[in-house]
């Protein structure tokens, strides 16, 4: 994108916010960096500068604007629509491998040497992973500053900083301010509601429609894990370095956050999680041009366009509560997946709501006695299987998986069929060509639709609608009167 000289000009004379987060904007005359759709005069042409990633800006030399904020951008949705080697580290970078494992840690991940993933990089986004991780620190000790009145020395570490040296610099040289400064510019800060609690925004390309994203997550949600309490989903999370719980509110512009956290370290993972299961770096207007184009499908477009593909904020954990709801209805799905929770999951204290527990890991679920599944012997089996397999390290869900290989490993564990594995791929690996033909609510959207109902047909039908097949099933859902398709009361 930002080597389409012609086409970066006319988005940012525009104000395009569709291209936030797709590149970044220098101005040589004033030395700051913007998103396209930065609210003041544009520049003048030949003093624009394009660069695909915030971190390659900074490397040249450029501060982030202040009106803009270009730090806290929509990602760039290539991260989420790829499965290649550059798209699988930015989703590790992102859910912070470097902070924890450093560059030898990423590497190891994908099975690629550093230098090979140096060169990607490089080549690609401008910048190595070490820089792209850093501006990904400053961002997180931007938010710290600006939204709580913790010590400098805290937040230097919360936000990944080896020293609060490295700290300063980074924060003068990306905002162009002193922490102290920063932190002037909002008054004294936000104060936390609670200790360790953080309120923060969410961005996202418009359009959004919140109605099937939040729908579903509070449809399926398991007690104890999840719930909907005063017009937000909330759930626990497992975190590196300890539980956390989020409460995620839709709002026309953007998504509330609020995040209370055993240790402020996991803030920028939490953000990513978060962003991830909402699937908020997509790009809704290329998804519907697409599907838009498809008679069937056009109404639905039309009527709510914008719909997200809901995921998880932990791949194991879904592919585990997939097994369990195999061939059973949305109730009952969630009643075994609670009693599983309430019997073996972690306990955590929620002072604002009904959330008990954090979900089992597949450790623990591979520990559990298989004749204590209420459920028929195959799927014990298949479960007891995957729970092992996760555990011992075999199959990768986790943000920087190989979608293919992931399936391919899948598929040879017992009671795995594609109906399983496809719904795993589409919110466990984010994947949004991932298709369920199979799907019993997917085949009366087709039926009702006049498109093909069997899967072999519907699956040729669809391959119009690549590579976002994971979103029309979105609006194939639509059609119907299920819970998962509106906001709970």
């Amino acid at each position: 994108m930002h080597e389409d000289v012609e086409r970066c000009v006319r988005a940012v004379q525009s104000k395009d916010a569709r291209f936030d987060g797709w590149f970044f904007t220098g101005v040589v005359t004033t030395g700051i960096y913007c998103r396209p759709s930065c609210p003041v005069v544009p520049p003048k042409v030949a003093n624009m500068r394009f660069y695909p990633s915030a971190a390659a800006a900074q490397q040249a030399g450029f501060r982030a604007c202040k009106r803009c904020r270009p730090d806290a951008s929509p990602g760039s949705p290539q991260w989420n629509e790829r499965a290649d080697l550059v798209a699988r580290a930015m989703r590790l970078i992102a859910d912070g491998i470097i902070d924890r494992e450093g560059v030898p840690g990423l590497a190891s991940r994908l099975g690629y040497s550093i230098r090979q993933i140096e060169r990607q990089l490089r080549a690609e986004l401008g910048a190595g992973p070490l820089a792209i991780a850093r501006a990904q620190r400053g961002q997180t000790a931007r938010l710290l500053i600006e939204t709580s009145t913790l010590p400098m020395s805290d937040i230097a570490f919360a936000s990944g900083f080896s020293s609060i040296r490295a700290f300063n610099d980074t924060v003068r040289e990306v905002f162009a301010l002193s922490p102290t400064e920063l932190r002037a510019r909002v008054g004294r800060g936000r104060p936390p509601e609670t200790a360790g609690t953080l309120a923060l925004r969410l961005p996202f390309r418009a359009p959004l429609l919140p109605d099937n994203l939040f729908g579903h997550l509070a449809a399926t949600g398991v007690p104890g894990v999840e719930e909907w309490r005063d017009g937000a989903y909330r759930r626990t999370l497992r975190l590196p370095h300890g539980p956390g719980i989020v409460s995620l509110r839709p709002a026309p512009d953007h998504i509330g956050c609020r995040l209370a956290l055993a240790d402020l370290r996991d803030l920028s993972i939490a953000i990513s999680r978060c962003r991830w299961l909402l699937d908020l770096d997509a790009d809704p207007v290329a998804v519907d041009e697409l599907l838009r184009e498809d008679p069937a499908l056009a109404p639905y477009v039309d009527k709510h366009p914008g719909r997200r593909v809901p995921r998880t904020v932990d791949g194991e954990e879904f592919a585990i509560r997939a097994v369990i709801g195999q061939q059973v209805s949305t109730a009952a799905a969630r009643t075994h997946a609670g009693r599983l929770v309430s019997a073996h999951g972690e306990p955590v204290t929620d002072t604002e709501g009904g959330l008990t527990h954090l979900f089992p890991d597949s450790a623990t679920v591979a520990t559990v006695d298989p004749s204590s599944f209420a459920f028929p012997q195959a799927r014990r089996t298949t479960l007891t299987t995957l729970a092992h397999t996760l555990a011992a390290g075999e199959i990768d869900l986790g943000p920087g998986s190989d979608w293919a290989r992931a399936r391919e490993r899948l598929a040879v564990l017992p009671g795995m069929g594609p109906w399983t594995i496809e719904t795993i791929a589409m919110r466990s690996l984010g994947d949004p060509d991932a298709f369920i033909p199979t799907d019993l609510g997917v085949r009366m959207a087709a039926r009702q639709l006049g498109l093909p109902a069997t899967p072999a047909a519907l699956t040729r039908h669809s391959m119009a609608w690549r590579p976002w097949r994971a979103y029309a099933v979105q609006y194939l859902w639509a059609t119907g009167e299920h819970a998962v398709n509106r906001l709970p009361a």
